[in-house]
């Protein structure tokens, strides 16, 4: 063998060395960059992100609203204000979803996690290692490897009626849980079913601060859908989010969980109560075009707003999605406002050649739409209060015929 022929063998050499150093470098990164972003968002095969923002000083962040709570930092956003909190001014309502912090805490430090409304909180007491959600009474539990200065992923979920908090430590991968179930009352007053238990809907928007100690520093936040495809979006108001109100024993009958259940979960619903068209126009553009389905399937009125221009560009939002919108009529209410309100919405059904399911039908006394049948409701007595008596959320009755009613009316999303 030449010089020549040698110099190339060791070229060769090198080359195959080079290439495997480089290669080993490369799944080294991958690993570090994947369980970087496994610690930062942690979102699974099957969720879908809504927003995701690792927080800096580099870009401003127009819809992080700090309200003087804190600024932001090369390495994140610093918490240092007491009783001021941080809004993300995006509205979520999905009834499947997860907000996720990274964070890191000064060793004197509580800090709060909670909705916008206040109807949902979690503290976190690293002096005294504790989480809680301000449940009355509070539901908590003592977190031994809480401590300053150290990095945390804190997973807020909102899953119907249950409110999961998760915290992992990101060094040490050590985590706790803790979980609490909304439990109606299923009426108010006179038509109080039980006491039931609060823990909240999480309305409208995340929201953190500081409660007391010097700081606390957010790098990064996440907010997920925890389905990323599905065949049936079901929006609307408190009509689409019995969670609330329902007892937890019956939950299961009311209408929304009978549909998702006869889809074997393939669907999800985004109610508010007390929304209306105006609302769920404002989060279904939050949540929407992050999650693919074939039907959108929308019941709103009970609470006014409604007209035949916003309902038609509802529906035209919906079709820009990619998705085939159902707009069902409203079920009977105490008052009777729904018969004007359908007579809109079966108006815009006719002129947008959509599909929609007759609520008030399986609602009503004649089965006409006309007047409410009472023992389908929840009843709320409002007499000692405002004087009203109102009968408007269907109970577990009403929810197996109103899904009795999809059967008939929109059996295609079942198919």
């Amino acid at each position: 063998m030449n010089d020549k022929q040698k110099m190339k063998k060791i070229n060769r050499k090198h080359k195959v060395v080079f290439l495997l150093l480089a290669f080993q470098l490369l799944s080294f990164m991958g690993k570090i960059g994947y369980a970087e972003m496994q610690a930062s968002t942690k979102c699974t095969a099957k969720e879908s992100i809504l927003y995701d923002r690792k927080l800096d000083d580099r870009k401003a962040i127009p819809e992080l609203l700090l309200n003087d709570a804190g600024a932001y930092r090369k390495d994140g956003l610093a918490i240092m204000q007491k009783d001021s909190m941080v809004k993300l001014n995006i509205f979520y309502a999905l009834a499947e979803r997860v907000v996720r912090y990274r964070v890191s805490f000064s060793a004197d430090a509580t800090a709060l996690f909670r909705s916008s409304l206040s109807d949902f909180g979690v503290y976190v007491d690293i002096p005294h290692q504790r989480v809680s959600m301000a449940t009355n009474p509070a539901t908590e539990m003592q977190v031994p490897f809480l401590q300053g200065n150290r990095e945390y992923l804190i997973e807020i979920y909102h899953i119907y009626q249950q409110a999961k908090v998760r915290i992992t430590d990101l060094q040490t991968k050590k985590h706790a849980e803790l979980c609490a179930t909304n439990d109606g009352t299923g009426g108010c007053g006179a038509g109080t079913l039980q006491k039931g238990f609060s823990v909240g809907m999480q309305w409208d928007h995340y929201c953190f601060g500081l409660v007391s100690g010097t700081s606390f520093l957010v790098k990064r936040i996440t907010v997920c859908a925890l389905k990323r495809k599905v065949k049936v979006l079901l929006y609307g108001d408190s009509i689409t989010q019995p969670e609330g109100y329902f007892p937890t024993k019956t939950f299961p009958e009311s209408w929304t969980q009978l549909v998702i259940g006869r889809l074997k979960g393939n669907a999800m619903s985004s109610g508010r109560g007390g929304g209306n068209i105006s609302m769920l126009s404002e989060y279904i553009r939050n949540e929407l075009p992050h999650i693919k389905t074939k039907y959108v399937m929308v019941t709103i009125g009970t609470n006014g707003g409604n007209t035949e221009e916003n309902l038609t560009a509802l529906i035209d939002y919906i079709r820009s999605q990619g998705a085939i919108p159902i707009l069902n009529n409203i079920p009977c209410n105490e008052s009777g406002t729904q018969v004007s309100n359908n007579a809109i919405i079966e108006k815009v059904r006719r002129k947008e050649g959509i599909n929609g399911c007759r609520f008030d039908l399986p609602t009503s006394l004649a089965g006409d739409g006309k007047e409410v049948d009472k023992s389908l409701m929840f009843w709320e007595d409002y007499t000692g209060s405002y004087g009203w008596q109102i009968y408007h959320h269907p109970n577990e009755r009403g929810g197996r015929r109103m899904f009795e009613q999809t059967l008939t009316d929109i059996p295609e999303i079942y198919r």
